[in-house]
C-alpha cells in the first residue's frame, strides 16, 4: 500500500509539473499573438502611408438632395439641402479590440466627445508602453503627457482614404 501511495504522489507531482509547463506555453502563445496583432497594425499603417493615393479634391462635391415643397403664407418654397459625405467614426469597442487581451486588461478606455482616451490602470513598463503607443499611432492617435492625467488619445473620426 505504501508503494501505491508513492506512485500516486509521483503522478500528482508530475501532473503539477506538466500544468506549469502548459501555463508557460500559454503565456508565450499570448505574447506571440499580441506581437502579431501589433505587427499587423503597423504593416497596415505603413501600407496606407506608402501607397500613392489618387488625387482627390480637397472639398468633396456635395450631393444635392431636394426636399419636399413647403407652403408658407400662400407662397410655395422649395427647401434644398446639401449633404456632405459622412466620415466614419471609430467606436470604443473598435479601439478596445485593437489591443491584445493582456494589454487591454491593463488599460481603461473612456469615450470622450471627439476621441477615445486610453489610460493605464497600473505601471506599464517600457515594453508595454511602446506596444500601446505603436498601436495608438497606427490608429492616428497620440500620447498626451499630462502628469497623472496622461493618456493616449485616439480620434473617433477615421482618416478618409
Amino acid at each position: 500500500m505504501n508503494n501505491d501511495k508513492e506512485k500516486l504522489s509521483q503522478l500528482s507531482t508530475r501532473i503539477d509539473e506538466l500544468l506549469i509547463t502548459i501555463n508557460k506555453i500559454t503565456e508565450e502563445l499570448r505574447s506571440i499573438s499580441a506581437t502579431i496583432k501589433l505587427l499587423t497594425i503597423q504593416e497596415q499603417t505603413q501600407t496606407q502611408q506608402t501607397t500613392t493615393p489618387t488625387p482627390k479634391p480637397t472639398n468633396p462635391k456635395p450631393t444635392y438632395t431636394p426636399q419636399p415643397a413647403t407652403t408658407t403664407n400662400q407662397t410655395t418654397t422649395v427647401t434644398d439641402s446639401l449633404v456632405q459625405p459622412e466620415a466614419k467614426l471609430r467606436s470604443l469597442d473598435d479601439v478596445r479590440m485593437s489591443f491584445p487581451e493582456e494589454l487591454e486588461a491593463k488599460l481603461v478606455f473612456e469615450d470622450k466627445d471627439d476621441y477615445i482616451a486610453i489610460k493605464p490602470k497600473q505601471f506599464l513598463g517600457s515594453d508595454n508602453f511602446a506596444k500601446i503607443a505603436s498601436a495608438s499611432r497606427g490608429m492616428g492617435g497620440e500620447y498626451i503627457s499630462a502628469g497623472k492625467d496622461s493618456h493616449f488619445r485616439i480620434p473617433k473620426k477615421k482618416p478618409q482614404n
